[in-house]
């Protein structure tokens, strides 16, 4: 039996860790470490500050991800993010769900 709940956990780890290492090549294949470091300022802001703003919103994936499809200015001071409509409304969504783990 403990054996069995060991290889289960073992098998939920593995694949979250997946999942995450997935959402994470999916800020690399777009680009957004360009401009985006998750503990580091470098031109727009650090991707735990953006999770931090958005904590206390209850639909906070949503308004995320079309930002980062719409860009904007303003929000950060004067740093302009350029709109990303190359990527489809589900990877917007999967990058935003990552970004507000990472608070």
């Amino acid at each position: 039996m403990k054996k069995t709940i060991n290889l289960l956990t073992l098998l939920i780890l593995s694949s979250t860790m997946e999942f995450a290492f997935a959402d994470y090549d999916l800020l690399v294949k777009n680009n957004c470490l360009a401009c985006h470091y998750i503990d580091k300022r470098k031109y727009g802001p650090k991707l735990n500050e953006v999770a931090a703003k958005y904590v206390n919103e209850s639909n906070a994936a949503e308004i995320l991800a079309k930002k980062i499809k719409s860009g904007g200015s303003g929000v950060w001071g004067e740093d302009m993010m350029p709109p990303q409509p190359q990527l489809s409304d589900a990877d917007a969504l999967i990058l935003a769900k990552y970004i507000l783990l990472l608070k």
